[in-house]
């Protein structure tokens, strides 16, 4: 176990919050949080995308190896953030019980690799695909707050959120989920805690299809509801002035 590791991690994402805290004093606590939040999903989209393309092994062929130096740097920067995150979370009472339940899996989920030694190599791809989402999610709320959401830029943000979620998470994930339970090396704990985190994905992709056909439904009721509009801004002048008694002898 890492624990040297874990500590600068939660110490290094603790630090960054107090300096963004500082350094955006009229923006909320909540601003700093996501700003922590979006750079963590950075660094550790590339921190894992290295492990998994390029320094190994495949996680879909070595489920439940023995982890790496690289993969276990990989955990224990992650695990920093959940447990910053999680203790932000529970004090601000900001989350609901779903995104709580997601933070305290993933926490056991990396403490099981790290103690156990092995598994390190799913789980890192795991966190790949949970968090390659999160930089749009964070993006998706800043707009928020500037004003800037209902936009082309929200909704290409939001149909960008949407593809990757339904594709990676659900897809990808669904087959790496597979071959984890198919694994004979993989540990029967670990097994259960592949099956907590897809059954979480699937509750997380049930509320964004909701929200996508919300969203969609309400685009297409203003785009019927515009039609009429820009139909009689395009009539021939004088075709929206009432009809006089000397119009009508003309007609006739």
């Amino acid at each position: 176990m890492p624990v040297l590791e874990v500590t600068c991690s939660l110490v290094g994402w603790s630090c960054l919050y107090l300096l963004f805290c500082r350094t955006f004093t009229q923006q909320g606590s909540e601003w700093s949080c996501r700003l922590v939040t979006l750079s963590h999903g950075i660094v550790i989209v590339i921190l894992t995308a290295y492990v998994l393309f390029i320094d190994g092994p495949w996680p879909f062929t070595h489920a439940g190896t023995e982890n790496t130096e690289l993969q276990t740097l990989s955990l224990a920067v992650c695990l920093g953030y959940f447990l910053f995150d999680l203790a932000w979370c529970v004090r601000h009472h900001t989350e609901g019980p779903v995104m709580l339940a997601h933070h305290a899996a993933s926490i056991a989920g990396i403490l099981l690799a790290l103690l156990m030694g092995v598994s390190a190599c799913e789980t890192c791809g795991v966190i790949f695909g949970s968090e390659l989402t999160n930089p749009l999610l964070q993006t998706r709320w800043f707009l928020r707050r500037l004003g800037r959401y209902d936009s082309a830029l929200g909704d290409a943000v939001d149909l960008l959120f949407v593809s990757l979620f339904a594709a990676v998470r659900v897809g990808v994930g669904g087959f790496m989920f597979y071959c984890e339970l198919t694994s004979p090396r993989t540990t029967l704990v670990m097994k259960l805690g592949g099956v907590a985190m897809y059954a979480l994905a699937w509750v997380f992709m049930v509320d964004i299809a909701r929200f996508g056909y919300r969203k969609s439904r309400a685009r297409y009721d203003r785009w019927r509801g515009d039609r009429p509009l820009r139909g009689r801004d395009h009539r021939p002048r004088g075709e929206d002035r009432p009809l006089t008694a000397a119009d009508a002898q003309k007609r006739d």
